[in-house]
């Protein structure tokens, strides 16, 4: 059975991601929640979850000892199948740009910065259920087709290539949903308030072969 690494270091999402996990599973997979660096650099699998501001979060992660090593190891090295969700998405760019500037894992390379629509009627936070545009890339992505999926920040990130970009999103103007390269991607969604589109992408994460 593969091995799940669900990436603990105090996310507010932690628990539902994880019990989301374990029901798109279905047995067939383990789901550990772990910032154990060397149950990390094992695992067949790595889900990185973010709830909260950019600095705070990739300060947590690296208060962490040997955790973004082992992931590095894991994903970079070994070519483990990798999905970020919301802030653990962003936490993939080279820098955030919340509360000043704070690197990222240059993983893959733009910058997280605030939303600002072009249209004043668009709320921020940017807050409820969104159909994707243009999803593509792996199929656990581009399969969601017109679901609506569950949205709620208020910074995205912005790859410097739009290569990386795998699905937009329309809230008073275009911004990155979700992004894919090799065998790293990111949703800026949240797959485990998705209800049943969520739990399928999740599933399909579980079966990636990049």
């Amino acid at each position: 059975m593969q091995s799940v690494a669900l990436i603990d270091y105090g996310s507010g999402n932690l628990r539902s991601a994880e019990k989301a996990l374990v029901k798109a599973a279905d047995g067939r997979s383990e789901i550990v929640v772990t910032c154990d660096p060397q149950i990390v650099a094992d695992a067949d699998r790595i889900v990185l979850p973010g709830v909260g501001a950019f600095s705070a979060c990739m300060t947590a992660l690296s208060e962490r000892p040997g955790l973004i090593e082992a992931m590095t190891q894991a994903v970079r090295a070994k070519g483990r199948p990798f999905l970020g969700i919301c802030v653990g998405m962003q936490l993939l760019a080279t820098r955030g740009l919340e509360f000043g500037e704070t690197p990222g894992l240059d993983w893959i390379g733009g910058d997280v910065r605030r939303v600002e629509p072009s249209d004043p009627a668009a709320k921020i936070p940017h807050m409820g259920w969104n159909t994707l545009v243009s999803p593509h890339g792996p199929d656990m992505i581009a399969a969601i087709g017109d679901a609506p999926m569950y949205f709620t920040h208020s910074f995205a990130f912005y790859p410097d290539d739009d290569k990386d970009v795998a699905a937009w999103v329309d809230h008073g103007g275009r911004f990155p949903a979700a992004v894919a390269k090799g065998n790293i991607a990111g949703v800026q969604f949240h797959p485990e308030k998705s209800q049943s589109a969520g739990l399928a992408l999740l599933a399909r994460f579980l079966e990636w072969r990049p």
